[in-house]
């Protein structure tokens, strides 16, 4: 059984060597060539000695994960459908704008936290992804962009762990693949352009805090405990004051001097004045229990299972001025890949039914691909 490098972080990739009988820089050698290069094959390793690249033939390998379908959509994002053995399969989208090009990447198949809004969560749980696996989306989109473009540079400048899945409860997975992203020998993201997103699992936002912080995301989504409750199951463990208080401990360590607090937007559940008036209460920083955050405002992509229904573009408008007239800085994201179902909480797509994933799965091997233009 040999040993796919995605998998280590450079510590680990360092560990490998030192089991093979190397020397550290030549870790940092072969970690350079795997995710500054894009290298699948030892012999493009031409800066290694020989005798290594064949002790790495019989022990070692670099595989991505299998693309089972690639659609573009008219707005330039990119979806991309990877298998993860199994049956399983996870998505990965990104989205290009003029100022920065940013991927989201998935860290389970399926979600175990069953949010009522979201897609990927009425799929089902079925298992973590390993760090290689987090990282292979990465490593895939940024040297096929590349090579695409027709050019070296970095194409990815920022990560948001926001697909299918709660990074935070795949933890030991996560970390390292976030160091090989932070690594100025793997990717060289800045701390402040990736972004972990979490429902609320507070004690693994307190370790991340101390292990890897990177800018923080919160699904918050409801402005009181009854309705949070009903709209994001992990509150009734973890409810508000428990999640505010971590968000407030997390600050102290993050890159940024805000929290992220993510709201989809649901029309007559969430998205009235009296909702925006005790979200303006809740995180008051001039309270002991408010927190220094800005809202970004989701539109909500409906899907037949949720029996809910998208705010009004003049509902979400006066919400949002409601925040921002109190101080707040206040967002509307932007829906982007609705043609090719990539948008916020559509990332089930074709296997979001998995009693019949084994069957999608073959239609979708099907599917020509689409060029990137």
């Amino acid at each position: 059984m040999t040993t796919n490098l995605l998998d280590f972080d450079l510590d680990g990739m360092a560990a490998f060597c030192e089991r093979l009988g190397e020397k550290r820089f030549r870790a940092t050698q072969l970690f350079r060539w795997v995710h500054q290069r894009g290298a699948s094959s030892f012999d493009q390793m031409s800066d290694l000695a020989k005798s290594l690249r064949e002790k790495l033939k019989g022990c070692a390998h670099v595989t991505g994960l299998p693309v089972i379908s690639e659609h573009v959509s008219a707005d330039g994002t990119i979806k991309w459908l990877f298998d993860v053995g199994g049956g399983n399969a996870v998505e990965t989208v990104f989205i290009p704008e003029d100022d920065r090009g940013t991927l989201c990447i998935s860290s389970q198949a399926g979600c175990a936290v069953g949010c009522r809004f979201c897609s990927t969560g009425h799929q089902g749980f079925s298992r973590n992804l390993t760090t290689g696996e987090i990282i292979a989306q990465l490593w895939y989109a940024e040297h096929a962009l590349r090579q695409r473009q027709g050019h070296g540079e970095r194409v990815i400048s920022n990560v948001v762990m926001m697909g299918m899945g709660e990074p935070l409860q795949n933890y030991s997975a996560l970390v390292p693949a976030l160091r090989i992203m932070l690594d100025d020998h793997g990717y060289g993201l800045s701390r402040r352009r990736v972004t972990v997103s979490t429902s609320g699992v507070v004690p693994m936002m307190d370790r991340l805090a101390q292990d890897c912080p990177v800018a923080l995301a919160v699904s918050l989504h409801a402005s009181n405990d009854a309705l949070r409750d009903s709209l994001v199951p992990l509150n009734r463990k973890y409810p508000l004051e428990e999640l505010l208080a971590a968000c407030r401990r997390y600050l102290d360590h993050a890159p940024r001097d805000f929290i992220t607090f993510e709201y989809c937007m649901l029309d007559g559940v969430n998205d009235q004045p009296e909702h925006a008036a005790q979200l303006i209460a809740l995180v008051d920083p001039k309270t002991a229990h408010g927190v220094s955050c800005k809202f970004n405002l989701i539109p909500f992509n409906p899907f037949p299972a949720s029996g809910l229904r998208r705010s009004s573009v003049a509902r979400v408008s006066a919400f949002a001025k409601i925040l921002s007239d109190a101080g707040i800085v206040t967002t509307v994201r932007k829906t982007r890949g609705d043609d090719i179902d990539a948008a916020c909480g559509q990332l089930a797509g074709d296997v979001k039914d998995r009693t019949k994933v084994s069957e999608r799965m073959a239609k979708l091997r099907t599917i020509e691909l689409k060029p990137i233009t």
